[in-house]
């Protein structure tokens, strides 16, 4: 077991967990679009950062990778955790406007608006969860992230249907911003 403190609560836990497992456990709230316990941590969405204020390099860390050591000291709702949770949602509200679950979960953290203005809606966080349940859960790698920086896109392969796909919608079932949906064929 590792000794282990967040927000001044002294605790004991299992050796490989990260920040964001101990604090669901604890029951302990901390915002997040890109976690699911099915699948690899990947800290896309920097909603669930927190501050290390001991025992770690110090500063904010996304939670949902960080794994807990001994003696680490983590706070969750600091002035700094705030101000940049604030600034990934209006990052997350300017890129995906139409989201219901982002302009809700923005609202619950007091952000209402956005100062941030983008050239275009894009609708899609690249979170990540459909590439990895594709790869995970129905091991067909029928999509994957492509193109860098503004670039960076969630595609099939050369952006043609892939016959991998099998057309289980696992992937839209876990798309946070509700982009992706699953069609009938005819």
């Amino acid at each position: 077991m590792i000794n282990f403190t967040i927000n001044d609560r002294e605790l004991q836990v299992e050796e490989g967990k990260t920040i964001l497992e101990v604090a669901l456990d604890e029951g302990i709230k901390i915002p997040t679009l890109c976690y699911h316990k099915e699948l690899t941590p990947y800290g896309g969405c920097r909603l669930c950062l927190v501050e290390i204020v001991g025992g770690g390099r110090l500063g904010l860390e996304a939670s949902c990778v960080y794994k807990v050591t001994e003696g680490l000291k983590v706070k969750t709702d600091t002035e700094r955790v705030k101000k940049a949770r604030k600034i990934v949602f209006e990052l997350l509200l300017a890129r995906c406007p139409d989201s219901e679950k982002i302009r809700e979960l923005a609202r619950e953290y007091g952000v209402t608006g956005t100062r941030i203005k983008l050239k275009k809606k894009e609708n899609c966080i690249l979170c990540g969860l459909c590439v990895r349940v594709c790869a995970e859960i129905s091991q067909r790698h029928a999509i994957s992230f492509s193109g860098r920086g503004t670039k960076r896109t969630v595609q099939p392969a050369f952006n043609k249907i892939s016959e991998k796909c099998i057309g289980c919608g696992a992937c839209a079932y876990v798309c946070p911003v509700g982009r992706l949906k699953i069609e009938e064929a005819d």
